[in-house]
């Protein structure tokens, strides 16, 4: 027998941690603000200590109470998640895939119509973060799509999506007639993407340049990064294959493409569970691979 407190204590205690109160958690559940009080005092008394800090109408998360509500969380998803697959078609199947921010917007999701329609009967549940799941606890996922994170993992296997050129991306309206790189990537301002595996002072050393001291704008998303210099803010350094549309639009040029050395590296890695995987599976891989590959010969 799993050594559980009651699951109605837990059921209940989410809904308090989520909605921040027991009041509301009440009208969610249909009980009164005195049986959530009560349900949460057991609960507490199970565990030995305090889940909430009380005061006059609010309640708040102890720290015990913030790591047991970040893990029901997860564990009321997977359940909200088994619940609706059950309750779909028998033909239908459900594919859960998660991915890195950057390249659920920028690549991945501009692509996935493409994979849906020529699969209609499977349910595509895609879900984002920057910290890359665990797929020997997190079972609800079929697979996961990281940036710059290939380290291996026990029982997972990890695949490159393909080498991706990191360049200076940056908006052709700052770049001035006849201005050499060399001399425009000193002068101009540099973007800071946080989480890329290639840093600026990587890519001066590349290229044999001293790296300008002056402070720069950062960002912790890909994204947001090549919209910022999308914008005008300055030289990011990113991914092609993440700022694909904006090259292809003109938004953004490579700064000093034939002037500076190519930096290309895997930068995307698709994660797997080792073993036998399902069709629906092996046919999202098959996808996945093919897209990257077309890609990275574009590039």
């Amino acid at each position: 027998m799993r050594r559980l407190p009651p699951l109605n204590r837990l059921r209940t205690f989410e809904a308090a941690a989520r909605l921040q109160g027991f009041a509301r958690a009440a009208g969610e559940l249909s009980l009164t603000a005195s049986a959530v009080s009560h349900q949460m005092r057991d609960l507490e008394a199970h565990f030995g200590r305090a889940l909430f800090e009380r005061s006059h109408r609010r309640v708040q998360l102890t720290p015990e109470g913030r790591r047991l509500h970040e893990a029901l969380a997860r564990v009321f998803d997977a359940l909200e998640a088994a619940c609706a697959d059950v309750a779909l078609p028998a033909h239908d199947q459900v594919l859960a895939v998660h991915c890195a921010p950057s390249l659920a917007i920028k690549w991945l999701g501009p692509r996935l119509r493409g994979f849906v329609d020529d699969h209609p009967g499977l349910h595509v549940r895609l879900s984002t973060g920057a910290d890359l799941p665990d797929l020997g606890v997190r079972r609800e996922l079929d697979a996961a799509l990281a940036y710059a994170d290939g380290r291996p993992r026990a029982g997972v296997e990890v695949v490159p999506l393909g080498a991706e050129r990191i360049a200076p991306l940056v908006a052709p309206s700052l770049l001035p007639a006849r201005a050499r790189a060399a001399a425009l990537i000193r002068q101009l301002p540099l973007i800071d993407s946080t989480v890329s595996p290639l840093s600026w002072s990587d890519w001066f050393a590349l290229q044999g340049l001293a790296m300008p001291q002056r402070p720069r704008t950062a960002f912790d998303r890909a994204a947001m990064a090549i919209a910022a210099a999308a914008d005008g803010l300055g030289v990011a350094l990113e991914s092609t294959r993440l700022a694909a549309r904006e090259l292809e639009r003109g938004e953004l040029v490579v700064l000093g493409a034939q002037a500076f050395r190519p930096c290309v590296q895997p930068v995307h890695f698709l994660h797997l569970r080792q073993g036998p995987r399902r069709p629906a599976v092996q046919a999202f891989v098959d996808w996945v691979l093919q897209a990257a590959a077309s890609r990275t010969r574009r590039e």
